[in-house]
């Protein structure tokens, strides 16, 4: 699966979001600065090549769908990020997001009750 360029990117969370939508309706969910419908048009062919959205015809306008889930791609995405960023090692993520990001004691101990909850189930396979 080839990563997503920021455009891209934007364009799917947009049909993450809704599901479907008309060229039209996603130009429509930019807040500011909204990117010219033909602009949208070929960024929804190039992630059509990609193989990440299909899309239905309706006369001569297209509905567009997502086929790739946003889980699946943000697990590949987190993966290269890790590979690339950070050899591959998750104590380094770890290390990296609680020493160098304001991280709360909440959250500190919610990351604590998931990894304590992750052993248990790895220490009874």
């Amino acid at each position: 699966m080839k990563e997503l360029t920021k455009a891209e990117e934007q364009v799917m969370q947009i049909l993450w979001k809704k599901g479907e939508a008309f060229v039209k309706e996603i130009v429509d969910e930019f807040e500011d600065n909204k990117p010219a419908y033909t602009t949208i048009a070929t960024i929804l062919k190039i992630l059509e090549t990609k193989g990440f959205v299909s899309h239905h015809e309706f006369g001569k306008m297209y509905k567009f769908f997502p086929i790739i889930d946003k889980d699946e791609y943000g697990r590949k995405y987190l993966n290269n990020f890790a590979k690339n960023y950070f050899n591959s090692s998750f104590k380094k993520i770890a290390s990296f997001f609680v020493e160098d990001n304001e991280v709360s004691v909440n959250e500190l101990e919610e990351i604590r009750r998931i990894i304590d909850k992750e052993i248990k189930s790895k220490r009874a396979e």
